[in-house]
């Protein structure tokens, strides 16, 4: 097990964007209204061409980097690398996190040295009462197995024991093959108290029983075979109509 380092915890946000002019301010504004504020809020501007890194700095107390590179998986290890905090919480640009998210996370890790992990749920706010039914299936399908990619946190100490993120996996698959690496590192714990809001943009946009498919078949992969089956996805910004 990788144990913590004494004392309160530094706390960095990461918010990884890919041309998310539209998301981006809902998002950084919702982490600088915490009732626990972050020691850094980083959003990684992944290769935008639509002025998100410009929307995100004009946000006092929130931090850019650029990273040029396109790709989900390579935005979160530029995170990991550039963020200033002992606890790393990852979010999407998509996600507006509840004004007690950061405290009741923290709350968590200081509670229980023993974990290295956490991932919360979601709840949409832009789906109907069907969609919001399916993320409470979802969570008692998958509880204490993977993570939410957006809504996770991890001891920085145990995330660098595991070489951080693979990213040689593109989009599909690199929550739960996260999930899978740190349970070697310590406990990783899924909790329902510690959700974020999310948007159903992709569910909208591809249909709900596709998208379950896919994450189906890409959960079972990753877990069986230690790859994801899809090494491409769809790009699905456009269709928001946040």
């Amino acid at each position: 097990m990788v144990a913590p380092s004494a004392g309160r915890p530094r706390i960095a946000v990461i918010v990884c964007a890919h041309n998310e002019r539209a998301s981006i301010e809902a998002c950084v504004r919702s982490l600088t209204a915490q009732t626990r504020r972050p020691d850094d809020i980083l959003v990684i501007d992944n290769a935008s061409t639509d002025g998100t890194g410009a929307v995100a700095a004009s946000v006092p107390g929130v931090r850019v980097v650029r990273e040029p590179r396109k790709g989900l998986v390579r935005a979160r290890e530029t995170g990991r690398r550039e963020a200033r905090g002992d606890l790393l919480l990852y979010t999407d640009a998509d996600c507006r996190a509840p004004r007690w998210w950061v405290e009741r996370v923290a709350e968590r890790f200081e509670r229980r040295p023993d974990m290295v992990a956490l991932s919360g749920t979601y709840r949409f706010h832009d789906w109907h009462a069907g969609g919001r039914a399916h993320v409470v299936l979802k969570y008692v399908v998958r509880q204490g197995v993977v993570f939410y990619g957006g809504n996770f946190a991890v001891r920085r100490v145990a995330l660098d024991a595991i070489g951080g993120f693979d990213t040689s996996i593109e989009f599909h698959g690199e929550d739960t093959n996260l999930g899978r690496r740190l349970a070697r590192a310590g406990n990783v714990v899924l909790s329902d108290r510690c959700w974020v809001y999310t948007s159903a943009r992709r569910y909208r946009a591809m249909g709900t029983w596709a998208v379950i498919r896919l994450y189906v078949r890409n959960f079972w992969s990753e877990i069986l075979r230690h790859r994801p089956a899809d090494r491409t996805h769809r790009d699905v910004r456009d269709t928001s109509s946040r």
